[in-house]
C-alpha cells in the first residue's frame, strides 16, 4: 500500500467560508456597483470564481471583476470563515496514521494559505486554482492516496487521478449527486473521516 496522503478540498469540505466570501461579494457590488446577490453566489461555491463573476459581469468586465474581488478578499473573508465540524480531527486523524495532507482547491493558493494559516490547519502542501479534472494532476503529482470534497466535481478528480473520492454533504451536492458521480464513502461530515478512513485502509490491506 502506498504512503498515505489525503487530499482535501477547501470550501465547505475543511471551512465554511460562506459568511466571508459573501461579504467579499458584498465589496464588490460597493466598489463596481454592478449588483451580484451574495446569498446565491454562496450557495453554489466550488467551481472556479470566474464561472460565478460572469453570471453577474458582461464578458468584458469579467476579469477585472476577478481581480477587484481577489485584492479585496483577505480583508473581507478570511476573519468569518470558520472551520467545519470535524476539520481539525480530519487533519489529525492523517497526521496521527503517519500520512501527510494536502488541500486541493479552486481557490487561489495564497488566497487558500490566509484560511488555513488564520485558522490553525495545518497542511504539508496546497495547490490552488484548480477544479474538476485539473486537480488530478495536483492529486498524481503529490501521489495522494485519497481525496475529500464536497462537490460532485471533486468527485470527478478523484476519479481522474485513480483514487478513491470521500464526499461530505456539508456543500452544495447531495448524497445522491455525490454517489453517482463516483464517491466510495458518503460522510455527513468530516466528524465521520477518521472511522473511514480506517475502513479504507484495513481494505486496502486486505486487497
Amino acid at each position: 500500500m502506498p504512503a498515505l496522503t489525503v487530499g482535501f478540498d477547501l470550501d465547505m469540505t475543511l471551512v465554511d467560508s460562506r459568511p466571508g466570501i459573501a461579504a467579499a461579494y458584498r465589496a464588490l457590488t460597493a466598489r463596481t456597483g454592478v449588483p451580484v446577490d451574495a446569498d446565491a453566489a454562496v450557495s453554489r461555491l466550488g467551481p472556479p470564481l470566474r464561472t460565478e463573476i460572469a453570471r453577474w459581469f458582461p464578458p468584458e468586465q469579467v476579469e477585472s471583476a476577478v481581480s477587484i474581488y481577489r485584492e479585496l478578499y483577505p480583508a473581507y473573508a478570511i476573519t468569518p470563515t470558520v472551520p467545519l465540524p470535524g476539520a481539525r480531527e480530519a487533519i489529525d486523524a492523517v497526521r496521527a496514521r503517519g500520512g501527510r495532507v494536502l488541500v486541493v482547491t479552486s481557490k487561489l493558493g495564497r488566497l487558500a494559505r490566509l484560511h488555513l494559516d488564520h485558522l490553525g490547519l495545518e497542511v504539508d502542501e496546497v495547490a490552488g486554482d484548480l477544479f474538476a479534472e485539473g486537480k488530478a494532476t495536483a492529486l498524481r503529482e503529490h501521489d495522494a492516496t485519497h481525496y475529500v470534497g464536497d462537490h460532485v466535481a471533486d468527485m470527478v478528480a478523484a476519479e481522474t487521478a485513480g483514487i478513491p473520492g470521500i464526499a461530505v454533504v456539508t456543500g452544495p451536492c447531495s448524497a445522491e449527486e455525490l454517489r453517482t458521480a463516483g464517491a466510495e464513502v458518503v460522510l455527513d461530515d468530516l466528524s465521520g473521516f477518521p472511522a473511514a478512513l480506517d475502513r479504507m485502509i484495513q481494505l486496502a490491506l486486505e486487497q
